[in-house]
């Protein structure tokens, strides 16, 4: 090869990116890290904490989800709400009330809604919408955080996704891919609320964060902590889990 033609050849061989069969885009990252924490299946218990500067109460749950369909939540304490449920069967969603002994369907519009006054949408706890599939995924950075790599990705929705969010974006440790935060933001770029993730240890065949913070930047002093106390992932669940005449039983 002649020198003249030698040098470009090695200079675009330098600065050229790197892609190995082990690189990660936005969307594998996501699509990883959703896969952790909601797995094909899910089944288990959790506690809700829910503060504001003025009440505090906690409620214990059992969730059973089978994505990307299906979600079935029973408040099982404290006393005067046990019995209450939701149930989602693709984009319908319905909430019991035990002491009306009453099934009310939630309109797409009541969606982002609080949850039983909590900081968490209807669409949150449900997962209504996917963050996979409703957006696209850029790894827009690699930073610096306590000593540790940071992947940190913007998702965008798709323009034929009814989402509400403009923006949503996951803060993911390099190393084992481990979330740590993620931020909401509306159509105007305005941060309206993060989840925080921690407490990471092994529970239901894998390592996965166990205590979730949703913190609304504009209500000072509100937060709502969910915690894993028990779950399993990719099992069967029974079909009868996800029925109208399960969400009028007291229990499953």
């Amino acid at each position: 090869m002649r020198q003249s033609a030698f040098f470009p050849v090695l200079l675009s061989l330098l600065f050229s990116p790197v892609v190995t069969a082990g690189s990660l885009s936005g969307q594998d990252i996501v699509q990883r890290v959703e896969d952790l924490l909601w797995g094909r299946t899910s089944e288990g218990r959790y506690e809700m904490r829910i503060t504001t500067p003025h009440w505090q109460r906690t409620l214990q749950l059992r969730v059973w989800m089978e994505r990307p369909e299906k979600t079935f939540i029973r408040i099982l304490s404290p006393a005067k709400e046990a019995g209450t449920a939701s149930l989602r069967i693709g984009s319908e969603m319905w909430n019991y009330l035990p002491k009306v002994e009453r099934t009310i369907k939630i309109p797409p519009s009541m969606m982002l809604q609080p949850w039983m006054g909590s900081d968490f949408t209807n669409d949150d706890l449900v997962k209504e919408s996917s963050i996979v599939d409703d957006y696209t995924h850029e790894l827009a950075a690699e930073e610096a955080r306590d000593g540790a790599a940071v992947y940190r990705i913007e998702s965008i929705p798709r323009p034929e996704a009814a989402v509400v969010w403009g923006k949503l974006v996951y803060e993911v440790r390099r190393d084992d891919l481990m979330p740590l935060r993620l931020s909401y933001y509306d159509e105007r770029g305005r941060l309206i609320k993060v989840l925080s993730f921690s407490e990471v240890r092994e529970m239901g065949g894998r390592t996965l964060p166990t205590r979730w913070e949703m913190r609304p930047v504009e209500k000072p002093g509100n937060a709502t902590v969910i915690r894993l106390l028990e779950v399993r992932f990719d099992v069967p669940i029974d079909r009868r889990i996800f029925t109208l005449r399960n969400l009028r039983q007291s229990r499953p």
